[in-house]
């Protein structure tokens, strides 16, 4: 399928998406920090929680990725999202991942990770999950994969470097959509903002610490280097403060013949903003987006 939906063609059509919205909820179950790797090297971090909606049917499954700078990603709090979307019968699998350092933030937190540590847990995730499938109730045929901020990041590159499921041989294909909110995508370009702006020692102490000292550690960290393995049906989102970065991807694949792809901006919210509404009880057209989305790609 060829299209490329217009931000004010996208909010045309969910002028009236709480209303087709279908009525039914869902109870939901819920497992909570579920380990998904082993080892005498596992980490309490590497888990997850699962919410899983108990229907006649399995449900497809959003791999949620939470955000918070690659350095303080709280699982929990995505819990709020995970049943909302869980009521609506999608489940959902909040992971969390290792951490990296955060100075910039808090003095004490020297020590940590780097790429690809964190994408490499959330592949790890991601074959625990195709591999218990059948065990808690969710179509493994039906995978999608999203996240906020960092977690968008995350969502992007497993999708697009196909070399972080091919370590499980897991299909290059075996996501059914993908939805990064409100993340950054080009990670050199990233590095240039910190670095030009009001905290450049940002630029060392925030994303090198993340992805690494050198050029070709970014370029490595950026979904917008694996473009030619675009593929999977997009729904792309951002708040007004992350603008730059998501307008930058959107050009980016823009460029390419890629057509399968879905844009809305929500001007109208801060970064924390549009999160604390994707994860509201109160109706919400960006959540109502996702839901939307993945119905209509579990039917494809």
């Amino acid at each position: 399928m060829n299209r490329i939906i217009s931000t004010l063609a996208l909010l045309g059509l969910l002028s009236g998406c709480a209303a087709s919205q279908p009525a039914a909820s869902f109870d939901i179950r819920e497992f909570l920090n579920m380990p998904y790797t082993d080892g005498p090297e596992a980490d309490s971090l590497q888990s997850l929680h699962l919410v899983v909606p108990q229907s006649e049917t399995a449900s497809p499954l959003l791999i949620w990725i939470g955000g918070g700078a690659w350095a303080y990603v709280n699982k929990d709090m995505e819990l709020d999202l995970a049943r909302n979307l869980g009521r609506k019968g999608i489940a959902v699998a909040s992971v969390g991942h290792r951490l990296s350092p955060a100075v910039w933030r808090d003095p004490k937190k020297t020590e940590g990770i780097q790429h690809p540590k964190h994408a490499e847990d959330v592949a790890a995730a991601v074959k625990w999950l195709y591999d218990h499938a059948a065990e808690y109730g969710y179509d493994r045929e039906k995978f999608f994969i999203g996240g906020y901020s960092s977690g968008a990041h995350l969502a992007a590159l497993l999708d697009l470097d196909k070399g972080f499921l091919g370590k499980y041989d897991l299909s290059p294909d075996l996501f059914k959509g993908v939805i990064p909110i409100s993340g950054a995508f080009d990670m050199v370009e990233y590095y240039k903002v910190f670095l030009n702006g009001e905290r450049p020692e940002m630029a060392e102490q925030h994303v090198k610490a993340v992805f690494g000292p050198t050029e070709k550690d970014l370029i490595a960290a950026s979904p917008t280097s694996y473009l030619e393995n675009l593929s999977t049906p997009m729904l792309l989102m951002c708040d007004n403060n992350l603008y730059n970065y998501t307008r930058l991807f959107e050009d980016r694949i823009r460029a390419t013949a890629f057509r399968d792809v879905r844009v809305m901006y929500a001007y109208n919210f801060s970064h924390s903003a549009l999160w604390r509404d994707l994860s509201s009880d109160q109706p919400s057209i960006y959540r109502n987006a996702i839901i939307e989305f993945i119905d209509m790609e579990s039917r494809s």
